[in-house]
């Protein structure tokens, strides 16, 4: 935790930020100077100290794993590649699909996207998101180009042409509540708004921010402002993966067992507006998924 501290010396009191970090047995104090007077900003300088902390002991570690990924990789025949890729696309559409309420297992998604079985007594809606969701995260991976708003919309429209044409790639022009949540996501006339200050936001970021911390932030940006009237996870989920996927960083998955804690991760950070919240829960899961490689 950060906190401020006040120091006298002489007649004069000076300000800093402290925290102190614990390592095993070891204990050290980092601070930064604030000045003779308490700051205003005092908050946002807290946060700021917080993330830039968060930084230092988290960057690394993901570099690592970029490295490790592709000296892996570097002796896999393409063809693997390609089983590979799709087993992840597979497991990839029954989560992100579960997560928003699909009734297909984990088998009937891979038979449905495997081997063409369409599964019995369950839902066409389900069937036919499943198999435009696969289309589609094949199709967002060779997308080389800067996000815009064009191809977003292209891709919602994909995702639900065949269930819900009548919000099929467009914005939503009504209000949404999020169920079970605390965090009210913005009125129908602040998301034309939103959405080109996220786009601006996004190309001032793609060389300014480490990737990983994009992928996070492109996925809690875009499901708060909640621009759609269905799919806002889904399309976040893979834009996040578009980010990783064009800085040659792994892929990632969220699996739907994990879902309360990724509710209450996203939730935090929208209520109190500060995104360290998620950034903390998606750094963990990022490791988590790829802890094989960090040894």
């Amino acid at each position: 935790m950060v906190t401020v501290a006040r120091k006298r010396i002489g007649t004069r009191d000076y300000y800093y930020l402290q925290h102190t970090i614990r390592r095993g047995a070891k204990v050290s104090k980092k601070e930064v100077y604030l000045g003779p007077r308490l700051p205003r900003d005092v908050e946002a300088r807290k946060r700021q100290l917080q993330l830039d902390l968060f930084r230092e002991q988290w960057l690394p570690r993901l570099d690592r794993i970029r490295k490790e990924v592709r000296h892996e990789s570097k002796g896999i025949p393409s063809s693997l590649a390609a089983k590979r890729l799709q087993d992840f696309a597979v497991r990839f559409t029954y989560d992100t699909q579960r997560i928003e309420g699909s009734t297909l297992s984990l088998r009937e998604t891979a038979d449905l996207l495997d081997r063409g079985i369409t599964p019995a007594n369950k839902p066409v809606q389900d069937v036919r998101e499943a198999e435009a969701h696969e289309a589609l995260f094949h199709e967002v991976l060779r997308y080389t180009k800067d996000l815009n708003r064009q191809i977003v919309l292209k891709w919602h429209r994909s995702l639900f042409l065949s269930t819900r044409p009548d919000i099929a790639g467009q914005f939503r022009r009504h209000g949404v509540r999020i169920s079970g949540s605390r965090f009210v996501p913005p009125l129908p006339v602040e998301v034309e708004p939103l959405m080109r200050d996220f786009f601006a936001w996004y190309h001032r970021a793609r060389d300014a921010m480490h990737p990983v911390e994009r992928a996070a932030l492109v996925h809690l940006k875009v499901v708060t402002v909640h621009p759609f009237g269905d799919g806002n996870g889904r399309v976040s989920r893979l834009l996040m993966n578009l980010v990783l996927k064009q800085a040659r960083f792994p892929l990632l998955n969220i699996p739907y067992e994990n879902r309360a804690s990724y509710y209450r991760a996203l939730e935090r950070s929208q209520t109190r507006r500060d995104d360290l919240p998620f950034l903390r829960w998606f750094f963990r899961q990022y490791a988590k998924n790829h802890r094989h490689l960090l040894g």
